[in-house]
């Protein structure tokens, strides 16, 4: 499993963010894929990884770890970005200051961004061409 990081992306009244995702097909690789981000020391003392995924054999999963809502929103871009089979992780390390409502904004800035940048979008998979076997 290769993840992609984009780190430091945000800086916000102290909270930094990073953003990462990569393909999954379960649950249970977005929780790997979460528990193999943690294996990196800096990240494995961030305060918050969210993650969310759309799974085409499973529908939406997601975990807010702690910073509530956080893994609803990354459903909701996800839904209308298409995007299914993808794991994306918003890491947060806390700052010292609330941040309220604009938490969410952060999230947002973070997922649209991994979404613009991601080497998958510029490697998408290759889709069979009409009239070829798609066994």
């Amino acid at each position: 499993m290769t993840i992609e990081t984009f780190d430091q992306i945000i800086n916000d009244r102290g909270s930094k963010y990073a953003v990462s995702g990569c393909p999954v097909a379960s649950k249970a690789d977005a929780q790997a894929a979460v528990k193999l981000l943690k294996k990196d020391k800096r990240f494995a003392r961030a305060s918050h990884h969210s993650w969310g995924a759309i799974l085409s054999q499973g529908g939406a999963i997601k975990n807010d770890d702690g910073e509530a809502g956080a893994g609803m929103v990354i459903i909701r871009m996800l839904e209308r970005d298409g995007l299914k089979d993808h794991v994306i992780i918003v890491t947060r390390w806390f700052g010292g200051t609330q941040l309220g409502g604009d938490r969410f904004r952060r999230v947002q800035d973070c997922v649209k961004y991994y979404l613009e940048e991601a080497s998958f979008k510029t490697n998408p998979t290759p889709q069979p061409q009409e009239g070829q076997d798609h066994d």
